[in-house]
């Protein structure tokens, strides 16, 4: 596959294991990411995973503002196969349709379910068993195009936003590889998706974030692996933002809900729907993550006792 000039269009961690094999396996004339980004408290503009690692094996990268209007870059880089991965901007009708061998994408769900940007965290949210990646050529529309091949892996009650993610990227990179072989002799699967059974992940905003208590304990405790680590869930104490960043399923007693409920050595519980939510590692507002254990060293945990955190104020 060396003699095949591929571009790669791709910007977070998620995308670097695709990139990696890309760069061993065939010949990756060009890298198109995001521009730099403002990163941290001291705004460090900062360029994308995969900008660093083309710029480690000396490949050009694009950085566009919009495709839409720069697409004339890529067309001359003459690509056989253009291929995506998160990379967070539309791909243009005329770039679509210009290399051999088609452009396609490496996303993170058992297509039709979860199209769109948050797949991941979405199939944690409600609850799945199973995801998964599925390679698919790319159209006009939001991951609606045909399936060239899909793998599914179980999704542990453990797993996190962080811990999936890994997982799949890693399955993103494997399968990817396995895939083009037959999509360069003409072998692979084209399978259009059926509309009637797809779902959406749209992007997390602001109130994704917020937790709900009228919800199941399982459902808070989904929530909470869904955002984990990043952009985090939250509640409101003392009018001021706590993340939450681990909870476990308590007890099933019933109280008010969203109160807290009980205080422990190591944790505090809120009330749900159907039981108690015990809350074990957290983010102040202002602090650094810490385990509630550590939290309690500075804190005079009876004072949490029957406080709401349910209200907002935004």
């Amino acid at each position: 596959m060396k003699d095949k000039r591929v571009v790669f269009m791709g910007t977070p961690e998620f995308s670097v294991p695709v990139l990696k094999e890309l760069i061993e396996n065939t010949n990756v004339v060009l890298v198109v990411t995001q521009p730099d980004a403002y990163v941290g408290r001291k705004r460090v503009l900062t360029p994308s995973p995969v900008c660093r690692l083309a710029e480690e094996h000396n490949i050009e990268v694009f950085k566009p503002e919009r495709l839409k209007k720069e697409y004339e870059y890529v067309l001359n880089k003459k690509p056989d196969l253009i291929i995506t991965c998160a990379y967070g901007q539309i791909v243009p009708k005329v770039v679509l349709d210009y290399p051999e061998f088609g452009c396609i994408n490496v996303h993170a769900s058992l297509l039709p379910r979860y199209r769109g940007a948050s797949p991941i965290s979405k199939a944690i949210y409600d609850g799945e068993e199973k995801t998964g990646i599925t390679i698919m050529y790319m159209d006009e529309f939001i991951d609606t195009g045909n399936i060239i091949h899909a793998e599914e892996i179980p999704i542990d009650d453990s797993d996190t936003l962080g811990t999936l993610t890994n997982k799949l990227s890693e399955l993103g990179a494997s399968l990817l590889m396995r895939t083009l072989p037959k999509i360069f002799d003409g072998t692979n699967f084209d399978i259009p998706q059926d509309n009637e059974l797809a779902t959406y992940a749209p992007m997390i905003k602001r109130s994704d974030e917020k937790l709900d208590f009228n919800r199941t304990r399982m459902e808070v405790y989904n929530h909470v692996r869904s955002l984990n680590p990043e952009p985090s869930a939250f509640i409101i104490l003392d009018d001021e933002e706590m993340k939450i960043l681990e909870c476990r399923i308590g007890d099933d007693i019933k109280g008010e809900i969203g109160v807290i409920s009980k205080v422990s050595k190591d944790s505090f519980s809120i009330n749900c729907k159907d039981g108690q939510i015990d809350i074990i590692r957290i983010k102040p507002f202002g602090k650094k993550e810490m385990s509630v254990r550590d939290y309690f060293n500075g804190t005079d945990k009876d004072k949490l006792l029957n406080k709401y955190v349910g209200d907002t104020n935004e």
